[in-house]
């Protein structure tokens, strides 16, 4: 938290003097001719950082393309840049800070608010109202993501939710109905142990394991019942249901012994290496992008999804989130900047992008163009939305996240979930007062 506090200090001194000496040239009024691309004739250059591999990858390049194609008078400067962990926008902090920001990023929704509360990010409200760009296209809460006190601060693209993806063949060799998954947390438990297959310490074939994949802590709160805000704003990480989620979770590392999963998931790589297609995983939380992974890597993969488990078998819930493209402050081509981000976001920039990935749109007319309502794994993502929980929009999102990472972690390690839970409670309530 020291640490943290610092940093924070320091960019926010930096920062100021950046802002202080840019504020003659840089503006957010859509009739400055400062980077005024698609009108003046002048080709321009915008650079857009984006932290995008593998699928989403070449769905990013297909906007590119085509944004290009509609604007010959603006080049995108596609960057790559890796994104890990709780320092995973520290590049683009320094890069703000020193006056070098990227035009455009593609931006974690719920780091909006954090982003926009400490001025890094350039209000884009009055592009919006001069391009016509409202609330009425998009899914609510993904618009209400993107803004902050009043002000538009980012332009939605995805949404997803999470759903367990399971391995039918698997369930069949294991004596198990692979057309009744578990509803219970019970019955996944019994499940995992009919699936897992061990060698001494080593897992041949492990039957699930809660924290993997998109396994995050939001997932399993919610599905037991708890919460992690209240109505007031106040953090509630410490809520009784949480806390029997975490002891569950605890449970099962010791079950299972937590080494020997440690070194079986340190083992295994991403996408066409994830244990998941390999066969080497049963169940595993995921989202929506898992299909198009599954056609491309494993095609003849015989899966399903189904709910994510609750202690009673009913109430079924997930939560989502989704990405940005946000203009950080000091972009010098702000115009350009914008007409990417509006295109990015409108139903052919959307389409394009989320085909690809087989990310959701956050425009429902999107969704059914593509057949995702009709898709036969799709639809139960689209059918569980409207019970889907957004994570809490604060200024302190991403410490909240991280913080909760870390309980999880620690309490697989044998640490007490009451006492962990308590801790996050107050380092999520101190920051936010500060």
């Amino acid at each position: 938290m020291k640490k943290r506090t610092f940093l924070s200090v320091i960019f926010t001194l930096i920062l100021s003097v950046v802002l202080a000496s840019c504020s003659s040239n840089e503006t957010t009024d859509p009739s400055s001719s400062t980077g005024n691309a698609g009108k003046s004739g002048n080709k321009v250059t915008i650079t857009v950082w984006h932290a995008m591999t593998d699928l989403t990858a070449e769905a990013m390049d297909a906007v590119v393309k085509a944004f290009e194609a509609k604007n010959s008078n603006i080049k995108i400067n596609s960057v790559y840049i890796a994104q890990q962990g709780e320092g995973k926008n520290e590049k683009l902090l320094a890069a703000i800070a020193g006056g070098n920001a990227p035009d455009v990023a593609y931006f974690d929704r719920f780091e909006v608010a954090t982003w926009a509360a400490q001025g890094s990010l350039t209000d884009v409200s009055s592009y919006a109202a001069s391009s016509g760009v409202n609330a009425d296209k998009f899914y609510p809460f993904a618009w209400e993501e993107v803004n902050f006190e009043g002000k538009l601060y980012a332009m939605p693209t995805t949404t997803d939710a999470r759903l367990v993806f399971y391995n039918k063949d698997h369930f069949t060799a294991a004596g198990l109905d692979p057309e009744n998954p578990p509803k219970t947390i019970q019955q996944l438990e019994e499940a995992a142990e009919k699936l897992t297959i061990k060698d001494g310490k080593r897992f041949k074939q492990i039957g699930f394991i809660p924290w993997y994949g998109q396994g995050w802590f939001y997932s399993w709160g919610w599905s037991f019942g708890g919460e992690f805000m209240d109505t007031a704003g106040k953090v509630t990480a410490n809520n009784p249901k949480n806390v029997e989620a975490l002891t569950w979770i605890a449970n099962y590392a010791k079950k299972y012994n937590i080494e020997d999963i440690a070194s079986f998931t340190d083992s295994q790589g991403t996408t066409t290496m994830d244990p998941f297609f390999t066969g080497q995983l049963s169940m595993q939380v995921s989202g929506p992008w898992t299909v198009s992974q599954a056609e491309k890597f494993n095609p003849d993969m015989n899966y399903g999804v189904f709910s994510i488990p609750t202690p009673t078998g009913d109430n079924h819930t997930t939560w989502s989130g989704g990405w940005a493209t946000v203009m950080p402050k000091g972009s010098k081509k702000p115009e350009a900047a914008w007409e990417f981000m509006k295109f990015f976001s409108s139903e052919e920039g959307q389409e394009i992008f989320s085909e690809i990935s087989g990310d959701f749109s956050v425009i429902d007319t999107v969704n059914e163009k593509l057949g995702y309502k009709e898709h036969p794994v799709f639809k139960k993502f689209i059918e569980v939305l409207p019970v889907s929980n957004a994570r809490p929009v604060m200024t302190q999102g991403s410490l909240y996240w991280n913080e909760l990472a870390n309980a999880v972690d620690l309490a697989t390690r044998g640490e007490d979930p009451k006492t962990l839970l308590d801790k996050v409670n107050e380092n999520v309530s101190k920051a936010l007062k500060q």
